[in-house]
């Protein structure tokens, strides 16, 4: 392990950015299986700052806001996420995406086999963020 690493859960927390942060979280809950672990609501209604769990790795989210952060990373537009896009392991690929495709997320990788290995689909949530969910564990290879 690199000596820059510290000893955590996970030491890479992906973090996003959402128009609509307080529907972002109840989408991701509800078709993802995040767990809200803490949010900190605005006094407009926004989120400050959001932590949700899944397994043994979290995302943190919060609301868009014309702060230097925010200028700096942008917003998804549709069909362009700026090159990157989160990769989740989950136990039940099949149940994984009938949960999703059952919350309204948009498949844009229907789920299939992998040559590497697992079996895997790629999905966009209501503001365009690309997500993909397979079985392949690259821990595990």
């Amino acid at each position: 392990m690199s000596s820059h690493a510290l000893q955590t859960v996970a030491t890479i927390v992906p973090t996003f950015r959402y128009r609509d942060a307080p529907a972002a979280i109840a989408f991701l809950c509800r078709a993802f299986g995040f767990e809200q672990m803490l949010v900190v609501p605005g006094e407009d209604g926004s989120i400050v700052h959001a932590q949700l769990r899944f397994g043994n790795g979290m995302i943190m989210l919060a609301s868009a806001t014309e702060s230097d952060f925010g200028r700096m990373v942008g917003l998804p537009e549709l069909g362009n996420t700026g090159g990157q896009g989160p990769y989740v392991i989950v136990a039940d690929c099949d149940g994984h995406y009938a949960r999703a495709k059952e919350a309204g997320a948009a498949i844009l990788l229907d789920i299939e086999d992998k040559e590497y290995g697992g079996r895997g689909y790629s999905c966009r949530d209501p503001e365009g963020y690309i997500w993909s969910f397979g079985s392949y564990d690259p821990w595990a290879s």
